[in-house]
């Protein structure tokens, strides 16, 4: 009996000894999981790695973005570049309108951009006059972030922006996508490229352009279908290129025969012919999706002096207007052009004073809007003319051009006073908002149709 509770009493010890031995396998197994959780990661599933690889490579970027500066840019040499996450933007690109007409799409965006976007999308400018260089040959960084912060409506290019093909496609195209991702809307890129002598891409031996001679040649040819292929011609090359505005055709009548500033640009002293002529080409190019501006209002070939070197004038009445230079600017209004350029010439006779005509209010509100019933975008000519940086501020001519009627400015002698003119003269009443939104709304209807196309 003593023997038998001996071993029973062996045998719960044994029990014990095996429940002791079973819980320490099990912490340990449990240590040695936790162990392997903390030092072995499993790999991640595919979808997993693709997600986690780009997530590094936007690390990586973001990295890139704030200390890499090419050494060969130009545009980007020695400037430090802020990582998007660090930009603030007033509008949001996600919350703008995408469909419905255009009127109420016209609406929607009124609404949500700041008056700083409005007055941006008032101006074009040259690539430089944004980031402060001397030439700039492409889309970079700095550009970016001008963009970014001014959202400008539009950039105009020179020859020395233009080196071939493949750079300025990628350059426009670059330009683009940075003020689609900034406001949902496209720039107005712009040329000079009438032609003969003013030309920034035909006759460049980088360019395998057709020739296009003057149009002086195209208006003494009689042939209108010749002026309907020039404007096919450089709406082609253009558009292939990038660009979407033309700042042609002229529409000046040579009526002054010692004119030095039009003089071969000019289709015809005949007001009849230039009006038929400037219509085909403004044709020719809206086939291709490029937008024609006639130039210069009210007529720049009556003049005598030169608006790039300082003040020119012509004596002429209203009444001589209306039976010669305005004929072709009503044939322009009939085939619905959306830009006429405004000169910078004085007309003493029609004004009472020698004010511009870019700058003058019954030229520009009282005759071409009200009288003519024009309604599209009212463009300067390049204010960094001496007929208008010889006598005004840049501040002052921005401000006088928008009161007087224009909805965009370009190329001004200054570009920030010219833009922080505009929003002071908003802030202080001088302006009211809504001249600023009937002139973004001409804007947009252009840019917005431009996006449905």
């Amino acid at each position: 009996m003593a023997e038998m509770k001996n071993v029973r009493t062996l045998s719960i010890i044994a029990l014990c000894f095996i429940c002791i031995l079973a819980c320490t396998g099990c912490q340990t197994d449990k240590t040695k999981k936790t162990a392997a959780d903390t030092s072995d990661t499993p790999p991640p599933a595919e979808d997993e790695k693709d997600k986690q690889g780009s997530e590094d490579d936007e690390n990586a970027h973001t990295a890139d973005l704030v200390t890499i500066v090419p050494a060969d840019d130009e545009e980007t040499a020695g400037k430090d570049i802020q990582p998007e996450a660090d930009r603030e933007t007033d509008t949001d690109t996600a919350a703008l309108p995408s469909g419905g007409d255009i009127d109420s799409q016209i609406e929607e965006y009124l609404e949500k951009m700041s008056i700083q976007e409005k007055a941006a999308q008032m101006f074009i400018i040259l690539p430089e006059a944004a980031v402060n260089t001397d030439i700039v040959t492409e889309a970079g960084a700095m550009t970016e972030e001008a963009i970014h912060n001014i959202p400008v409506g539009g950039f105009v290019y020179m020859e020395q922006n233009l080196q071939s093909p493949e750079q300025v496609k990628t350059m426009l195209e670059t330009v683009q996508g940075y003020s689609m991702d900034r406001l949902g809307l496209p720039l107005f890129t712009c040329i000079d490229e009438e032609g003969g002598t003013v030309a920034r891409i035909n006759g460049n031996a980088n360019f395998n352009v057709p020739p296009i001679g003057s149009m002086a040649e195209v208006g003494a040819s009689g042939d209108v279908n010749q002026a309907y292929q020039t404007g096919l011609d450089l709406g082609s090359y253009l558009s292939e290129l990038g660009f979407n505005v033309n700042f042609a055709p002229v529409a000046d009548v040579l009526s002054n025969p010692s004119n030095e500033v039009v003089k071969d640009r000019a289709f015809s002293s005949d007001p009849d012919v230039t009006a038929e002529m400037s219509a085909a080409v403004l044709k020719g190019l809206k086939e291709n999706g490029v937008y024609g501006a006639f130039k210069h209002f009210p007529g720049h070939g009556a003049t005598e002096g030169d608006t790039h070197e300082g003040y020119a004038f012509t004596s002429k009445t209203l009444d001589d207007l209306l039976t010669c230079e305005l004929i072709p600017f009503e044939r322009g209004i009939q085939e619905e052009t959306d830009f006429i350029m405004a000169g910078h010439i004085s007309l003493p006779n029609v004004i009472g004073d020698d004010t511009p005509a870019s700058l003058s209010y019954k030229m520009l509100s009282e005759i071409l809007r009200d009288q003519m019933d024009y309604n599209g975008i009212i463009i300067t000519d390049a204010m960094n003319m001496g007929a208008i940086s010889q006598t005004y501020t840049a501040s002052d001519a921005a401000v006088k051009a928008i009161q007087a009627g224009v909805d965009i400015i370009l190329m001004p002698d200054d570009f920030t006073a010219a833009y922080q003119g505009i929003l002071d003269a908003v802030d202080n009443h001088i302006i009211p908002e809504d001249k600023i939104n009937d002139s973004v709304s001409r804007i947009l209807k252009v840019k917005l149709t431009m996006l449905e196309k």
